[in-house]
């Protein structure tokens, strides 16, 4: 009997270093499948490796049920593609805090992991990519505090330390669940 599928959202505020850990998760688990967004953003804009897609074209494959989950944030639209999640073996995403519930209702025992870092961590970080002036940064920061949704629980990683050091915490929090 094969194994269930287990599926994981990762989220946690900007600048926490979701994107290096699940890719760093998955050089050690090639068995674990990354789901590879798609995002009203150019592709030339970097950070993740995603879709970059006009409104235009996301709101007709969205329209055309390509998307198992989608999310607005940021002034951008998120998409998660179907096809990406279906099949065996575990799925892992970069997902969005404010997308929880809806995810949790389409993916029967999804499993949470809040990757967090302190703000001086986050604030260096965000500087770094260069995608953000100082005013962004700072609401950036502002947001990073947040609440789960009301049924909605984690696995906290923290990432304040070196990248191999947050990668073998998210490998940890990716275990099975012992019963």
């Amino acid at each position: 009997m094969t194994a269930p599928t287990q599926i994981f959202a990762v989220v946690g505020p900007s600048g926490a270093g979701k994107d290096t850990l699940i890719a760093g998760a998955r050089a050690a688990r090639p068995d674990l499948r990354r789901v590879r967004r798609v995002i009203t953003r150019l592709a030339e804009a970097g950070g993740e490796d995603f879709e970059g897609v006009s409104e235009a074209e996301f709101a007709d494959r969205k329209a055309g049920g390509e998307f198992v989950l989608d999310w607005q944030a940021h002034g951008l639209h998120y998409g998660i593609p179907r096809a990406q999640v279906e099949g065996p073996g575990d799925v892992v995403f970069n997902g969005s805090r404010g997308a929880l519930v809806q995810a949790a209702r389409i993916f029967p025992g999804l499993r949470v992991i809040l990757v967090t870092a302190p703000d001086a961590v986050l604030a260096h970080r965000l500087a770094a990519r260069g995608r953000e002036n100082a005013e962004d940064i700072r609401a950036r920061l502002g947001r990073a505090v947040f609440t789960l949704p009301p049924g909605i629980s984690a696995t906290t990683v923290l990432n304040d330390d070196t990248p191999e050091a947050g990668i073998a915490r998210l490998l940890t929090a990716l275990q099975p669940v012992r019963a």
